[in-house]
C-alpha cells in the first residue's frame, strides 16, 4: 500500500536548477545586498532567473514535497529527485487553468531618448502649465464653469510626450508636495504617474495620453464636495465620509455633461474607488467588473495620497506606500498590476532624498529598473551634513568609490526637507541637470 503524504517545506536550490514558477522565499545573502525589490517573489520569466543567477549561488524555494515509503524496481533509494520533481507535483485534470493574466502583452517597448537632466527642463514647463491647468479646472468647476477639455487634452499630451522621452523628470517633480494645494496638486501627480505607468506597461501613445487624461480627471468630483469636509484636519464623521463618497457620482455626473469623448474618463471618475474584493464604493464592483483604467488609476491615486501631506496625515516614504499596495494586492489591488507598479517606482525614485552608508546624503535624479538600488544620486551633503562644494554625481551603477575607497551604496531614504535639503529649492535654482555636466563638476 502507497502511503502519502503534502508538506511545505523550504527547499536550497542551486540557481541553475531555477525555473519559472517557483517561489524564492530565501537567497544567500541579505536582500538589501541585491536588486530585488520585494524579500520574497515568484519567478515570472527568464530575466527574474538571470538576475538571481547573476547575483546568488543557491535560493530557498517554498515547495511541495511528495514523500512515499513505496519504492519502485529499478529506483535507486539514494538518487535525489531533481529540482522540479523536488518541489511541483503534477497538476491533476481537475485543477482550474490558469486564469487570463489582467496585464495585456506589451504592444510598445519604450527607450528613454534623453537624461533625466537634459529632459527637466522642458518637463518644468509642463509640469507647471498642468498645475495651472488643474488648478483652473477644479477652481472653474466649484463655480459652476464648463470644462475646458480641449485644452486638458493639449496639457496631457506635452506631459506624455514629456514621459516617453524620459519619465523620470516629471516623475521628480511629483515628489514636490504642497499640502495646501493638495487637490490640484494630485490630480497632477496622478496624471503623471499613469502616464509613466502606461509607458511601462508598453501601452500605445494614444492610449497613454487617455489614461493621463483620465488620471487628471479622476478627482473633478471633489469639486462638489463642502470645502470643511474636504478640507477637515481631523476624521470624517460617518455622515461627512458618505458625503465625501459621492465625490465619485458627482465627477461621473459632472464628465457626462461635458463631452462624449471622455467616455473612460467618465467610467474612472466613477469607479476609481472601487476594490477587487468588492469593498470599495460606490457600487461595490467585484474585480472583473471594473474597468481597466479605473484599476490603475485607484492603484496610482493610493500611491500619491499615501506620500502626499494631507491636512489629516502627513505624507509617507515611498517604500512605506509601496509596501502598503504589496500587502493588500489581489484584495484592493489587482495582483499583477500592483507588482507591475511596484517595479515602476522602485526603491528610490527619482526626487528621493537619500544617505549613503559614508554619510553623504544626495537627491535621486534617475533611477532604471534594471538596477533598483542603484540610480543616479546627485550629492549635495557631505558626511557631516555641511554643504557640499561644488555639488556632484555619483552613478552606482558602475559602483564608484567615495573619497576613502569604499563604494558608494544608500544607507536609507529620508523625508524632503531633512538636512535642509528641499527638493523644490533645487528644482527652482536649475540644480537637477544632466548627469554629463554634474560629472564636470558644476554646481
Amino acid at each position: 500500500m502507497n502511503k502519502s503524504h503534502q508538506e511545505i517545506v523550504e527547499t536550497q536550490l542551486d540557481v541553475a536548477e531555477l525555473a519559472i514558477g517557483m517561489h524564492v522565499v530565501r537567497l544567500d545573502r541579505p536582500w538589501e545586498e541585491t536588486d530585488f525589490l520585494l524579500q520574497g517573489f515568484v519567478i515570472k520569466d527568464q530575466s527574474d532567473i538571470e538576475a538571481l543567477r547573476a547575483q546568488c549561488g543557491f535560493v530557498f524555494i517554498e515547495g511541495r514535497v511528495q514523500k512515499t515509503n513505496t519504492v519502485h524496481e529499478g529506483t535507486n533509494r539514494n538518487q535525489k529527485p531533481s529540482g522540479l520533481r523536488r518541489l511541483f507535483k503534477r497538476k491533476s485534470a481537475s485543477e482550474p487553468a490558469p486564469q487570463k493574466p489582467s496585464v495585456p502583452r506589451k504592444r510598445v517597448t519604450y527607450i528613454n531618448k534623453v537624461d533625466a537632466g537634459t529632459e527637466m527642463a522642458t518637463a518644468r514647463i509642463r509640469f507647471e502649465d498642468a498645475q495651472e491647468t488643474a488648478k483652473a479646472i477644479m477652481s472653474g468647476l466649484r463655480v459652476g464653469r464648463t470644462l475646458d477639455i480641449n485644452n486638458a487634452r493639449k496639457v496631457v499630451k506635452g506631459c506624455v510626450e514629456s514621459v516617453l522621452r524620459n519619465e523620470n523628470a516629471l516623475m521628480l517633480l511629483t515628489k514636490i508636495k504642497h499640502q495646501d494645494a493638495y487637490t490640484a496638486e494630485h490630480c497632477i501627480n496622478v496624471s503623471i504617474l499613469c502616464a509613466a505607468f502606461g509607458k511601462h506597461l508598453g501601452l500605445l501613445q494614444g492610449e497613454i495620453e487617455t489614461l493621463a487624461l483620465c488620471g487628471l480627471l479622476h478627482d473633478v468630483g471633489k469639486t462638489k464636495i463642502p470645502d470643511e469636509i474636504l478640507n477637515k484636519p481631523g476624521a470624517l464623521t460617518p455622515k461627512e465620509f458618505e458625503l465625501m463618497r459621492h465625490h465619485t457620482t458627482h465627477g461621473r455626473t459632472i464628465l457626462m455633461g461635458t463631452s462624449h469623448s471622455l467616455n473612460t474618463a467618465v467610467d474612472v471618475a466613477y469607479s476609481h474607488h472601487e476594490r477587487m474584493d468588492g469593498s470599495g464604493y460606490p457600487r461595490g464592483l467585484e474585480a472583473h467588473q471594473i474597468p481597466y483604467f479605473a484599476k490603475i488609476v485607484g492603484l496610482v491615486d493610493t500611491y500619491d495620497a499615501i506620500t502626499s501631506d494631507r491636512v489629516y496625515d502627513k505624507g509617507r516614504a515611498s517604500m512605506q506606500a509601496l509596501d502598503i499596495i504589496h500587502k493588500h494586492r489581489g484584495t484592493q489591488f489587482d495582483a499583477e498590476l500592483a507588482d507591475e507598479f511596484i517595479q515602476l517606482i522602485g526603491i528610490y525614485p527619482p526626487g528621493s532624498i537619500v544617505e549613503m552608508i559614508n554619510g553623504e546624503v544626495g537627491i535621486v535624479v534617475e533611477s532604471r529598473p534594471e538596477h533598483k538600488l542603484k540610480p543616479c544620486v546627485l550629492l549635495v551633503r557631505e558626511s557631516d551634513k555641511s554643504v557640499m562644494a561644488p555639488y556632484r554625481t555619483v552613478d552606482l551603477k558602475v559602483s564608484p568609490e567615495d573619497a576613502s575607497g569604499e563604494i558608494y551604496r544608500i544607507a536609507r531614504e529620508v523625508p524632503d526637507g531633512t538636512y535642509n535639503i528641499v527638493l523644490q529649492e533645487f528644482v527652482d535654482q536649475g540644480l537637477i541637470v544632466t548627469t554629463s555636466r554634474l560629472s564636470a563638476g558644476a554646481t
